[in-house]
């Protein structure tokens, strides 16, 4: 690739994540299990502005490492425009979602993962580190949210 154009602002980084967040249907998924197996998947998620929902069973090594492992890495795009969110989760049964989330993941993708099956759960992933680049002349200043909170 050639370089051929000048670093994003890191607002116009930050606004370009949220736009993805907005648009995207997948994420790709990157969890361990406790004797750090690594496991790697892409699920359907939800942002509501605040966190990335994702459903999927609990009898699967995902769903496990979710639950047991209570961090995850999310990975939007290719090296060439890359978001990664590592985040904290918390694990929610199908009684324990708000109604207004359920009902926008079913907007989103006309389907309910909590009336599918019991083993299914709610991942609410609450990003800690967010980094957004495009390519090495981005890797100065790619962390647009640091422990919890927006750098712009």
């Amino acid at each position: 690739m050639k370089i051929d154009k000048a670093p994003r602002t890191p607002a116009r980084r930050k606004q370009d994540v949220l736009e993805r967040l907005e648009r995207e249907q997948d994420v790709w998924v990157a969890s361990a299990s406790g004797d750090g197996t690594p496991w790697l998947v892409a699920l359907w998620f939800l942002w509501d502005g605040e966190a990335v929902w994702l459903a999927t069973r609990t009898t699967n090594p995902t769903g496990r490492n979710l639950r047991d492992g209570r961090r995850v890495r999310l990975a939007f795009g290719d090296t060439q425009d890359v978001v990664l969110i590592d985040g904290d989760v918390e694990t929610l049964t199908r009684d324990e979602m708000a109604a207004a989330t359920v009902r926008a993941y079913v907007d989103k993708y006309g389907w309910d993962p909590g009336r599918d099956a019991p083993s299914y759960a709610y991942f609410r992933v609450r990003p800690r580190d967010v980094q957004a680049l495009r390519g090495e002349h981005e890797m100065a200043g790619r962390y647009v949210m640091r422990d919890g909170v927006w750098t712009v």
